[in-house]
């Protein structure tokens, strides 16, 4: 056997026996009458001890000749160390080697194999096989692979059904970008990656599948960042025969379920918040509850002073900064600067100190004297030793531009701990969003979701205040997943289709699959879905999802490691019948 025990299991109770243990060279160390090697899989290092006085010449010149990486097998007694070591599980015992046989020889990797690598990103990529042997990276798959296994375990108790829906699907204009597959059989055709598998899980509830599941690859053509890549996966549910309150309750389950099973952490009942109440009070529809700093409208309060700024704006919004009146001039021409950032948007940044003697002081001391900085403290409840922090200006960009300010400042307030979770439900979102340029409404989630069933009368007369039967998981400010009730009746399907700008035609091609299939009988239903990269990355304390990826894309979309995507041979494409632009 090339190994009866892995490089992580041998303790004090195997003293004595003679084991076979195979691995990677991690390290040796020559003191001339003693060798060390620290051999590694993914389960620990065991270190091998060589008194070369008393080995044989073969052992100790295949011990010489080894280099980092090399894998080996050893074969040899457990012994208990003379001197221990605390920093490894394997820190009491040794294997004292009988034969050392070199099963395949490694050249010099491009960087060290070590928790702390010298390794940058884009060598990591290249290399990402080398990559995944260090303990960080393996730590993170391990973790992918426990929520998995957690989550199979718990909707498998709740009689969910794991059904696997195609990859090979057609084309739909909404939503983001579809990668598309040439059909060679169908000359001028194309598949399109699935983006979900939505229609098809609806499909399952008419087929009388009542609760599936699956733990799915999804595709997006779209510009990416630390929390997306062009591939990703879901964990994607479905139940028939319930209304929200069900799928919120059961899906609550599964992540205080994980939260309890994989890191021990006990969660709470998650809060609910309207999507009108998160833009109001935060600016945004996933807001990070972790800390308060609630916003704070103040029209009534400024204007009217003379100070052009407030009076010609349409909103002025602030947050109060707990504690953070002692904040220098520099820090506070920083947070300007960041405010004045293009991904920010605003012009600007008004600030008052509440001081710690009581005296209020603002960087618009010009127009406000200190009776008229009491109402701007009143106003946010303010206390001795706060900071108060305005922008001022459109609505819509100012509530933005606050909410980033908001999240920069519970950054620099250490009020963002990765190892507190809150995690809340955001409800009642808008059924559709205008765009301005196409002149259209468009779906807010997909064009599947359900409106409150007593909102459905202002479809005809006020769409746009209609609010959907739709919900989404926030956990420290990050959306994990959403979801909604979706729609069951043809007609109504029908009819949003008609908002949407859908001719009769283009329905009916895009999705009369769907809406026949409803004509046979459709119970109730709905769903959602858990961005689960997203997941592991919370649960791992991490901001991208990279790391819980084992073989992910750059930012730029492109797998370095074995360089695609790349061109494909003329002889494909005219098989294809693609003519490529020159």
């Amino acid at each position: 056997m090339l190994r009866t025990h892995t490089c992580g299991e041998l303790r004090k109770s195997h003293v004595g026996q003679t084991v076979t243990i195979s691995g990677w060279v991690q390290g040796v160390r020559d003191k001339g009458s003693l060798l060390w090697i620290d051999l590694r899989d993914r389960y620990g290092i065991t270190q091998i001890t060589i008194e070369t006085e008393n080995a044989s010449k073969d052992i100790t010149d295949i011990a010489r000749s080894l280099g980092r990486e090399f894998v080996i097998s050893v074969t040899g007694k457990v012994a208990e160390r003379y001197s221990k070591s605390d920093k490894i599980e394997t820190g009491d015992v040794e294997i004292n080697p009988e034969k050392i046989v070199v099963l395949n020889p490694a050249i010099t990797p491009p960087f060290t194999i070590e928790d702390e690598t010298d390794g940058g990103d884009d060598i990591r990529m290249k290399y990402r096989y080398l990559d995944l042997r260090r303990n960080t990276v393996r730590k993170n798959i391990e973790l992918r692979h426990r929520m998995a296994i957690e989550t199979r375990n718990y909707l498998d108790k709740l009689n969910f059904l794991e059904v696997e829906t195609p990859v090979l699907i057609k084309s739909t204009p909404e939503g983001a970008r579809d990668f598309v597959v040439p059909s060679r059989m169908n000359p001028g055709e194309f598949y399109a990656l699935p983006q979900s598998p939505q229609t098809f899980k609806q499909l399952l509830m008419v087929g009388g599948f009542d609760r599936y599941y699956q733990i799915v690859k999804c595709f997006r053509d779209e510009d990416l960042r630390a929390d997306r890549q062009p591939e990703f996966t879901q964990i994607d549910c479905e139940m028939a025969f319930v209304e929200q309150e069900d799928v919120l309750n059961t899906f609550e389950g599964l992540v205080r379920h994980l939260f309890k099973s994989v890191k021990g952490v006990d969660i709470p009942t998650l809060s609910r918040m309207t999507y009108a109440d998160a833009m109001k009070n935060y600016g945004n529809d996933k807001p990070d509850i972790r800390f308060e700093m609630k916003f704070v409208e103040l029209n009534e309060v400024v204007k009217g002073q003379n100070f052009k700024v407030f009076d010609d704006a349409g909103l002025v919004v602030g947050i109060c900064a707990k504690g953070a009146a002692e904040y220098t001039r520099k820090q506070l021409d920083e947070l300007t600067e960041f405010v004045k950032r293009p991904q920010v948007g605003a012009t600007g940044m008004v600030y008052a100190r509440y001081n710690a003697d009581g005296t209020l002081k603002s960087s618009v001391d010009k127009f406000y004297n200190e009776e008229e900085l009491k109402k701007w403290a009143t106003a946010f409840n303010a206390q001795p030793g706060d900071l108060i922090l305005i922008l001022a200006g459109d609505e819509h960009k100012t509530r933005k531009a606050l909410s980033e300010l908001r999240l920069e400042m519970g950054n620099r307030l250490g009020l963002r701990d990765k190892n507190t979770f809150a995690c809340h439900w955001v409800i009642d979102f808008p059924m559709f969003e205008y765009n301005e340029e196409d002149g259209r409404l468009y779906a807010m989630h997909h064009p599947f979701t359900s409106p409150k069933p007593e909102d459905i009368e202002l479809l005809n007369s006020n769409p746009g205040t209609v609010r959907a039967n739709a919900y989404d998981m926030v956990i420290n400010g990050v959306e994990i997943g959403g979801g909604s009730i979706r729609i069951s009746n043809k007609k109504l399907q029908s009819q949003i289709f008609d908002l949407l700008g859908f001719t009769k035609e283009d329905a009916q091609a895009q999705f009369g699959f769907l809406m026949n299939a409803f004509e046979f009988g459709a119970p109730p239903h709905g769903g959602l879905a858990f961005g689960f990269d997203r997941l592991c990355s919370l649960f791992g304390g991490s901001e991208s999802i990279r790391d819980f990826i084992a073989f992910p894309k750059n930012n730029s979309g492109r797998d370095v490691m074995i360089d695609s995507p790349s061109p494909i041979a003329q002889a494909q494409l005219d098989e294809l019948a693609i003519a490529i632009k020159k």
